[in-house]
C-alpha cells in the first residue's frame, strides 16, 4: 500500500512537473524570506538546559543576589614594572568607567585607595616582619633615592656602596641591597633602552624581590574586573565591550612596545571567542562539505542530470527546512544552528538512493516514466521508513531537559519530513524534463567487488557472525571505561587569547575558577555554613565576608608604626630638582667613576665586580644627551611612584567590615543582607572524578550550594539523563515503527544487529583512543539511531524484495549505501577540521561512528541475511 501511494505521488509530480516546479520555486522564495527576516541566533548558553531544574534555580538565585557574577571580563594587564602596571591600570580603569553604556562596572581592587593605604594589613605577620627588616636595612639607600631620584642619586648611592666595600672585611654583597643583582639589572635595562626597547628598572622588585610581600598589593601584573553588556542576538555577545577595551588600551599607549600587555579572559571573553571559533570552524566545514558532497555525487551518480536534480532538491529542501525553523522556533541556539549540516547529510542520503534506483531501471532499458515508477515502488517504502525512524530519533529529545538539543530535534525531525517529500517530488519533475539517458550499468568495479564480498560473506557467514559477536562482547566490556568530560573549558580552543590567558593565570595555585558558592540568608548563617564545610577533606577553605577583615591588626599596626618611625625621615625629604642635560652628563661620569671603584673594591665579590664593570661599559657607550635622558628615565622613572606607594602604605588604620571597599565586600554581602560563602577545592578540579568528589561532598552538607563546579557536574548529569531518555524513546518508537511496517521479528532484529554492533564499537573506540564524550560530541550516540538504521533498512527491504542476498548485494542498493555513508562522512566529518576542540571532537566521533556503521552494515548484515534468509527460502 505504501509503495502504491508513493508511486502515485511520484507519477503526479511527473505529470504536473511545471506546477510542481513553480510551487517549489515560490516555497523556496518564501522560505528564504522567512529565514532572512525571522530567524535569530541566541548565544546564551545558560538557556541550553531547562531553567526550572533545581541547580539552575539555585544558580539564578545567586546571580539575583550578586548580579556582578557571571559573564565577567577579566582584563589581565602585565607591565615591565610594578609602577608602570600601577599607572597603566589607573588610566585604563578611569577611561573604561566613562563607558557605562558597554560596561556596567569596572573594578581595579589593587589600585583602590583603600588597599594603597591598608594593603600591609593583609600580609601575614611573618611577611610584615620580613618586609620591615628589609626596609630597615634599605633605609639609608631609600633616603638617598628619595632625596634625589635621578642619575645623581644613583651616583651617590653607588659611591656610598663603594665606600662601604673599600674594606676587605666588608659585606661582599654590598649591604642590604643585593648589589650584584642591582648592577646587573641596571646594565640590562640600559642596554635594552639603547637598543630601542621600552625597558624600565623595577625598583620595587629590586628592594624586596620579585615575589616579595608588596607584590601582593600591586605587582607588575594587575587584574581588572569588568561587567560587559552582552548582546545574545549577536554571535559575539561581548564583542563590543572587548573591542572597546582593546581600542582604549591602544589609544592610551598601553602596548607591548611601551612595556604593557593587555589581554582579556573571563567567562564573557571565552564565550565570545568560542563562538567566533565555532563560526570559523563551521565556515571551513561548510566549504569542505560542499566540495566533498559534490565530488561524491559525481563519482557515485555519474550522470550530470541526476547530480543536478539531487543538488537542486537538496538546496530547496534546506530552504524549506530553514523556513519551518523560522516559523516554529524563530530563535536558534548554538546547537540547533547545526540543523543545516544534519539536513545535508540525510537529504543527500535520500536523494542518492532514489537516483541510483532510477538509474538502475534506466540502465536496464526502462523509459524515464517507468524508471521513476520503479524507483518509487522499489526504494520509496524504505525511504519512508528511514525518514520516520530518523524523525523519531530527533523528536525523542523533545520531552527531555536538554532544551538546546530538543530544539535541534524539532527542526531536524521536521526536516526529515521535508527531505522525504522533496526527494519524491522534485527529482520526478526535473527528470521528466531532463531524463537521464540509458547506458551500461555503472559502477562495474563496485559491482565486481560486491559480488566477491557477497560470495565471501556467504561462504564464511558463520565465521563472520561469530567474529561480530566476539567484537560486540569485547566492545561491551570496554564501553564502561569511556570517559565523560563536561568541563566546558576543555571544549574551548586553547590558542584563543582568553583561554591561553586563563591557563596562564591558573599557573598560580591561588587562582581558580572552580569555586563553589553557598547563599545564606545573612552573615551569621554564612559563618555557620562555612564552618561546617571547611572541615571537609575535599575543601581547602570556606570564605565569608568576615574573613576579608585582616586579623592580628593590633600587632600589624604596631609593626607598621615602627616602620613609619624609621622610614618617615627618609621619605619625607623634598626631592631635588631634576638635573638638566649638563648635570646628567656629570652624574653619568660620577656614576661611572663610582662603578670603577666598585669593580676594584677589596670587599666586593667577583659577581659584584663583574656587574659593576659591565654597567660602567654600557654607560660609557651612551652616544648623546637624548640617549642619556632616555637611559636616565629608564633607570629612575619608577622611583617616585614606588616611594609614594610606600608612603601611602605607612598610613594604615584599623579596618572593620564596613570599611572594606564595595567592589570587594559586595562580592560576599548583598545589599539585602544575604551573604555568600566561597568554597575553594582542596582537590584538582580539572580532573572530572575529583571535581565530582568536591561537588558531592559540599552538596551533601549544603544541598543548595552552587557555582561553576556544580553547573559542570549537574549539567553533565542532566545531559546524560536526557540522552538516556531520548535513546529509550527512540528505541521504543523505532521498534514500534519497524514492527508495524516490516511485521517480521527477523527483519527487526536484522535492522538492529549492525546498528547495535556499530554503537558498541563506537563507544569502545572512543575509550581506546582516549576520546572523551562531551557536550558537543555526545550527540553522536542518538544520531546512530537515525543515521545507522537507514542503511540497514535499505538492505533488509531490498532483501525482502529480491528474496535473495546475492541479488541484493549486486544491486544498486549497496552502492547507494556506500555513497550515502561517504557523503554523510563528508558532511559531518568536515567538522573535524574546526579549531574548536568540542566541534572537532564531534566531527571525529561522527566520522568514526558512520564509518563503523558502514562496515557493520556491509560486512556483517549480509552474513546474517545469508544465515537467516527471507521467509520461504532455505539457507544457501
Amino acid at each position: 500500500m505504501i509503495a502504491r501511494l508513493i508511486a502515485a505521488w511520484v507519477e503526479g509530480a511527473r505529470r504536473r512537473r511545471w506546477t510542481v516546479l513553480a510551487v517549489a520555486l515560490v516555497l523556496t522564495a518564501l522560505s528564504l524570506w522567512a529565514a532572512a527576516t525571522r530567524i535569530g541566533v541566541s548565544t546564551d548558553t545558560s538557556a541550553m538546559l531547562d531553567p526550572d531544574l533545581p541547580f539552575q534555580q539555585q544558580n539564578r538565585a545567586l546571580k539575583d543576589a550578586f548580579p556582578q557574577f557571571g559573564g565577567e571580563l577579566v582584563i589581565v594587564l602585565d607591565a615591565d614594572t610594578a609602577a608602570l602596571a600601577d599607572d597603566a591600570a589607573r588610566r585604563l580603569t578611569a577611561a573604561l568607567r566613562a563607558r557605562d553604556d558597554l560596561l556596567a562596572f569596572v573594578s581595579d581592587l589593587a589600585g583602590d585607595p583603600f588597599f594603597r593605604r591598608n594593603g600591609l594589613l593583609f600580609l601575614s605577620l611573618d611577611e610584615l616582619y620580613a618586609l620591615s627588616d628589609t626596609l630597615a636595612e634599605a633605609q639609608p639607600f631609600l633616603g638617598t633615592l628619595a632625596a634625589d631620584p635621578s642619575l645623581r642619586g644613583l651616583a651617590d648611592l653607588m659611591d656610598t656602596a663603594a665606600d662601604g666595600l673599600a674594606d676587605a672585611n666588608a659585606d661582599a654583597g654590598g649591604g642590604p641591597l643585593p648589589l650584584a643583582d642591582v648592577l646587573t639589572r641596571m646594565a640590562e635595562t640600559t642596554a635594552a633602552r639603547l637598543a630601542g626597547a621600552p625597558a624600565r628598572l623595577d625598583w620595587q622588585a629590586l628592594i624586596q624581590g620579585d615575589d616579595g610581600p608588596m607584590a601582593e598589593m600591586g605587582g607588575a601584573r594587575r587584574l581588572i574586573l569588568a561587567k560587559p553588556e552582552r548582546r545574545f542576538a549577536s554571535l559575539t555577545p561581548a564583542g563590543d565591550a572587548m573591542r572597546l577595551i582593546r581600542t582604549t588600551a591602544r589609544d592610551l599607549g598601553l602596548t607591548p612596545d611601551r612595556g604593557v600587555t593587555v589581554r582579556l579572559t573571563g567567562a564573557a571573553a571565552m564565550e565570545t571567542e568560542e563562538l567566533k571559533s565555532v563560526q570559523t570552524g563551521m565556515d571551513i566545514a561548510g566549504a569542505i562539505t560542499l566540495v566533498a558532497v559534490v565530488t561524491l555525487l559525481i563519482v557515485g551518480l555519474r550522470a550530470p542530470r541526476l547530480i543536478l536534480a539531487t543538488v537542486v532538491t537538496l538546496f530547496a529542501g534546506l530552504c524549506w527546512t530553514a523556513g519551518l525553523a523560522a516559523v516554529t522556533v524563530g530563535t536558534l541556539n548554538m546547537i540547533s544552528v547545526a540543523f543545516a549540516v544534519l539536513f545535508i547529510g540525510l537529504s543527500v542520503d535520500f536523494g542518492i538512493h532514489f537516483a541510483l534506483r532510477y538509474k538502475e531501471a534506466r540502465d536496464t532499458g526502462a523509459d524515464s516514466a517507468t524508471a521513476l515508477d520503479a524507483a518509487a515502488r522499489g526504494v520509496g517504502p524504505a525511504l519512508a521508513l528511514c525518514a520516520a525512524a530518523a524523525a523519531i530519533a530527533f523528536l525523542s529529545f523533545l520531552p527531555t531537559d536538554y532544551r538546546g538539543l530538543a530544539q535541534l530535534g524539532l527542526i531536524s525531525g521536521l526536516g526529515m519530513g521535508v527531505a522525504f517529500v522533496a526527494n519524491l517530488t522534485l527529482p520526478p519533475a526535473l527528470l521528466s524534463l531532463l531524463p537521464v539517458r540509458p547506458g551500461r550499468a555503472g559502477g562495474a568495479g563496485l559491482s565486481r567487488l560486491a559480488m566477491r564480498l557477497d560470495d565471501g560473506l556467504r561462504r564464511h557467514a558463520r565465521a563472520v557472525a561469530l567474529a561480530a559477536l566476539a567484537l560486540a562482547v569485547g566492545a561491551a566490556a570496554l564501553a564502561p571505561t569511556a570517559r565523560f568530560d563536561f568541563d566546558p573549558l576543555n571544549l574551548r580552543d586553547p590558542d584563543t587569547e582568553s583561554v591561553a590567558t586563563l591557563f596562564d593565570l591558573l599557573a598560580d595555585p591561588r587562582v581558580t575558577p572552580y569555586t563553589m558558592d553557598i547563599l545564606a540568608p545573612d552573615l551569621d548563617a554564612a559563618e555557620v555554613l562555612a564552618e561546617r564545610v571547611a572541615t571537609l577533606p575535599e575543601v581547602d577553605s570556606a570564605i565569608t565576608a568576615r574573613d576579608l577583615v585582616p586579623d592580628a591588626q593590633d600587632e600589624k599596626l604596631f609593626v607598621i608604626q615602627d616602620m613609619a618611625l624609621f622610614l618617615a625621615p627618609a621619605l619625607s625629604r623634598a626631592p631635588a630638582p631634576p638635573p638638566d642635560a649638563a648635570e646628567r652628563r656629570a652624574a653619568r661620569d660620577a656614576l661611572v667613576a663610582a662603578l670603577d671603584r666598585l669593580a676594584t673594591a677589596p670587599g666586593a665579590d667577583a659577581e659584584t665586580q663583574a656587574a659593576a664593570q659591565r654597567l660602567a661599559a654600557v654607560l660609557a657607550r651612551v652616544p648623546d644627551d637624548a640617549a642619556l635622558a632616555a637611559v636616565a628615565s629608564a633607570l629612575t622613572a619608577d622611583l617616585p611612584p614606588m616611594l609614594e606607594r610606600l608612603r601611602d602604605s605607612l598610613q594604615a588604620a584599623p579596618v572593620a567590615l564596613e570599611d572594606l571597599p564595595d567592589a570587594l565586600l559586595g562580592r560576599y554581602l548583598a545589599p539585602d543582607g544575604r551573604a555568600r560563602v566561597e568554597v575553594r577545592p582542596a582537590l584538582d578540579p580539572r580532573d572530572p572524578d575529583q571535581l565530582a568528589r568536591f561537588v558531592d561532598a559540599v552538596r551533601a552538607e549544603v544541598p543548595t550550594a552552587t557555582g561553576s563546579p556544580v553547573l559542570i557536574r549537574e549539567s553533565g548529569r542532566t545531559v546524560m539523563r536526557a540522552f538516556a531518555e531520548a535513546a529509550a524513546l527512540a528505541l521504543l518508537g523505532i521498534t514500534v515503527l519497524l514492527a508495524v511496517t516490516l511485521r517480521r521479528t527477523r527483519d527487526i532484529l536484522l535492522v538492529y544487529a549492525p546498528l547495535t554492533l556499530a554503537g558498541l564499537l563506537t563507544v569502545a573506540t572512543a575509550a581506546l583512543a582516549g576520546l572523551a564524550f562531551n557536550f558537543a560530541n555526545v550527540i553522536v550516540l542518538p544520531l546512530l539511531f537515525g543515521l545507522g538504521v537507514a542503511s540497514a533498512i535499505h538492505l533488509v527491504q531490498r532483501d525482502r524484495d529480491e528474496g535473495d542476498v546475492a541479488h541484493t548485494m549486486t544491486s544498486s542498493t549497496p552502492r547507494a549505501v556506500v555513497f550515502s555513508a561517504l557523503t554523510t562522512i563528508g558532511s559531518f566529518g568536515s567538522i573535524a577540521a574546526s579549531s574548536h576542540p568540542g566541534t572537532a571532537s564531534m566531527g571525529i566521533l561522527l566520522t568514526i561512528a558512520i564509518g563503523l556503521t558502514l562496515l557493520c552494515t556491509l560486512g556483517v548484515l549480509p552474513a546474517l541475511l545469508a544465515l537467516w534468509p527471507s521467509r520461504g527460502r532455505p539457507p544457501r
